[in-house]
Parts: C-alpha cells; sequence; structure tokens
C-alpha cells in the first residue's frame, strides 16, 4: 500500500548541461506522442503520414496560442492585479487552458486539412485520439509545479505537497488529492475508447470529435470540482465546469442529431427503394 504520492523536489530536469523546465518539456512529449499515433491511425486509413504532419505545424502551435489565451481570459484578475501582464506571456511557470487549445487548435486544424482537401471526417477520426493522449503526458507537468491538486485527502494515493506551494487555509494540511493523476487515467482511457471506436467504425466519420468532447467535459467535470485552487466564477460555479457542462450537452445533441438524421435517411433509402 503506497502511504502517499512525493512530488518532485523541482520542476527542472537536467539532462547534461541543459536545463529544461518539465511543464514545458511535458507538453512536448505530449505532442510529439499525439503526432506519433495521428500519423499511425492516418497510415492505417490510406493516407499519408507526412499530412498529418503538415497539420500540426499549423494546429499546434494555435492551440498553444489558444490555450495560454483562455487561461489569461478566464483568470484576468489574477495578472492584471497580483503578477501584472507580463506575467500573461510567461507560459513556462504553467497555465494552459485545455478548453481554448482544444477550440484553436481543432478549427485550424480543420482549415488546414480543408486547404489540402483532405477527407475532412477521416483527418478528424485520425487525429482526435491523439488529444487525450497529449493532455495525459501534458498534466504532469502539473505534478513538477506542484499545482492544481485537488481538497486535502488521507487516502494512500494522497499527493504531497510541499508547504511553500499549498494556499492559503492549507498550511496544516499535507497531502492532497492529485488531480493532476485523476485527469491523466481519465485521458488515457478516452483515448482507449476513441481508438477502439474508430477501429471498429461505429461511427459516422468526424463523430469522434464529439464523442472526444464529450467524455473530457465529464472527466473535467468531477475533477474541477474537487480542485481547490483560485478560479474565475460565474454565478458561484467554476468557469470550467460551466465549460464541461457545455461541451458534455453540445457533444451529446450533435451525437443524437445525426443518429437521428442517419435513421431518417436510411428510411428515406427504403421509402425510395419499394
Amino acid at each position: 500500500m503506497i502511504a502517499s504520492i512525493a512530488s518532485p523536489g523541482r520542476d527542472s530536469i537536467s539532462l547534461g548541461p541543459l536545463e529544461l523546465r518539465a511543464y514545458g518539456l511535458m507538453i512536448a512529449l505530449g505532442v510529439i506522442a499525439a503526432v506519433w499515433l495521428s500519423r499511425r491511425l492516418w497510415a492505417r486509413a490510406g493516407g499519408d503520414p507526412e499530412e498529418i504532419s503538415q497539420i500540426a505545424m499549423w494546429a499546434v502551435p494555435a492551440g498553444l496560442l489558444g490555450a495560454r489565451a483562455y487561461h489569461v481570459i478566464t483568470d484576468w484578475k489574477r495578472f492584471h492585479y497580483e503578477d501584472g501582464w507580463l506575467e500573461a506571456f510567461a507560459v513556462w511557470n504553467g497555465g494552459l487552458g485545455i478548453p481554448g487549445g482544444m477550440a484553436a487548435g481543432i478549427m485550424v486544424g480543420v482549415w488546414v486539412a480543408h486547404r489540402r482537401r483532405l477527407r475532412l471526417g477521416s483527418v478528424i477520426d485520425a487525429v482526435v485520439p491523439g488529444l487525450p493522449l497529449a493532455q495525459a503526458i501534458g498534466r504532469l507537468g502539473n505534478w513538477f509545479n506542484q499545482e492544481l491538486f485537488g481538497e486535502p485527502t488521507d487516502l494512500p494515493w494522497g499527493l504531497r505537497i510541499d508547504s511553500s506551494h499549498r494556499p492559503d487555509g492549507y498550511e496544516g494540511q499535507a497531502t492532497f488529492h492529485p488531480t493532476f493523476l485523476y485527469e491523466a487515467l481519465w485521458n488515457l482511457m478516452l483515448c482507449g475508447v476513441l481508438l477502439v471506436l474508430g477501429r471498429r467504425q461505429v461511427l459516422r466519420p468526424g463523430s469522434l470529435l464529439a464523442v472526444y468532447a464529450g467524455g473530457y467535459g465529464i472527466g473535467r467535470l468531477w475533477v474541477e470540482a474537487i480542485r481547490i485552487d483560485q478560479a474565475s466564477l460565474l454565478a458561484g460555479v467554476r468557469v470550467n465546469i460551466w465549460v464541461s457542462f457545455a461541451l458534455i450537452a453540445g457533444s451529446a445533441i450533435y451525437l443524437a442529431g445525426r443518429s437521428q438524421f442517419s435513421r431518417w435517411r436510411r428510411h428515406a433509402d427504403d421509402r425510395a427503394l419499394s
């Protein structure tokens, strides 16, 4: 039985003379893993893997910019009053909003695929499973930074947080819910579900994006509910919880509507044949 999970003693990794910030390194490794998986899935679908790399060249920077912009916009008070606006550009200190990265990266990726006249639905299905894989790896950056953890807990897998990283009011607590681990495991499971659905082709091309959005929203909803870091509120509720509800509702409506439309089309085709 594990007594608790230790936090890394530092937020950087030394590779010989190089000193790399662990947060940025985890994000980079996540991107590499996502591109690798997407290239394999696209090749399996009969496409050229280099086309995925070309999409990534545009979508990845757009996703990073969108993720940072989302974080700054939804937590603008901290940058305006506490750290100053220049801190908004200090990505190495953490602070990327996944919903913003999803929106920007996906929109730019779709635009590039459309410009290259690729099979849009098939490209989406090849790229989407890599997104939660990248997120799962990227979440390790929060572990190194000792940030975004949950409520205090005495469970065997509680995360030990150094006193300097504990928020006000929790100075006497030592172990907290490892929300980085919860979300990473959830995203790995979601990646597996997407891979299975994609291999079995049980959904129409492009529909994996809605499954991903809804699945991510469900996981983020319960993780967000136990986090204790400061966050912007809307009607007394964390903004990211509202966003999670929107993702869940939007994906459910899309999948239900597309299923209903498919049934209507089959019914119409049957009537035409008869």
